[in-house]
């Protein structure tokens, strides 16, 4: 582990450091898919409602690393269960969002806070860890495929008008 690293399950706490860390990740996906995502310019304060939930639910969790008392990346994930007739029941997670800041990179951050959500998933009784990944985020699909994650169907869309 690089000197000075931390990980720890996230708190109510620490829903401002989450809003700040989230500002890079919504930048991406604002630049690739402004149809989609919103402007993310120094959108901390609206965006603790959207990341509260994950702080406060049971069947949510967050992890940080933290170097020397600052958080330089998280992880979210969730349980969802299948409830259908058509479908085999079964208890599965969900990683929400990811997130390691640039200058960190290259360090292991996201592969440990990979293994985090995951540990936490079977401890939840999860059979399954999914993630939706976006196309034009092609260094976290190489993590992921490096995790032992397989492409498993694909979203397709097109845009009208």
């Amino acid at each position: 582990m690089p000197q000075g690293l931390i990980y720890r399950q996230a708190h109510l706490d620490d829903l401002h450091t989450l809003c700040v860390l989230g500002q890079p990740l919504n930048r991406l996906h604002h630049q690739e898919r402004p149809d989609i995502y919103r402007d993310a310019t120094d959108q901390v304060e609206r965006d603790q409602s959207h990341w509260r939930p994950c702080l406060t639910s049971r069947v949510q969790a967050v992890f940080l690393a933290e170097r020397q008392g600052a958080g330089v990346g998280f992880i979210t994930v969730q349980i969802i269960e299948t409830a259908s007739p058509l479908l085999q029941p079964l208890r599965a997670a969900r990683i929400g969002s990811i997130c390691v800041l640039e200058a960190q990179r290259g360090q292991g951050i996201g592969r440990e806070l990979m293994t985090l959500a995951e540990r936490w998933a079977i401890r939840q009784g999860a059979g399954d860890l999914r993630l939706t990944v976006w196309a034009f985020n092609e260094p976290a699909q190489r993590l992921y495929e490096e995790l032992g994650y397989e492409k498993r169907a694909f979203e397709m869309g097109k845009r009208l008008g």
